[in-house]
């Protein structure tokens, strides 16, 4: 089953709101989800990203592949350098046993 975290439309007509989502490739875009991660906000004049780093961190080293909006939310969350950090040391831990 190929995973991806993407965007979902919530809201009225003209007034959008997504919330993140981790979703079967295959499932429409306000369809079926797994696990709601984050929401989107861009009504705002500063637009407002909300990402739970963890869950992320989790889903991303389970397989799911973000698509290119999502993967800009959540390099500027700081989710790709914390995932570097944490497989690194993973590495670290086995060469050293």
């Amino acid at each position: 089953m190929a995973l991806r975290i993407r965007l979902q439309r919530k809201g009225k007509k003209k007034q959008p709101f997504y919330s993140i989502v981790i979703a079967n490739s295959k499932s429409p875009r306000d369809g079926k989800f797994i696990e709601q991660i984050g929401i989107y906000n861009p009504i705002n004049k500063h637009y407002i990203v909300e990402v739970n780093v963890d869950k992320a961190i989790y889903w991303l080293e389970k397989g799911a592949h973000p698509t290119n909006t999502v993967k800009s939310f959540l390099s500027r969350q700081g989710v790709d350098y914390k995932k570097h950090l944490v497989t690194g040391v993973k590495k670290l831990r086995l060469e050293t046993c």
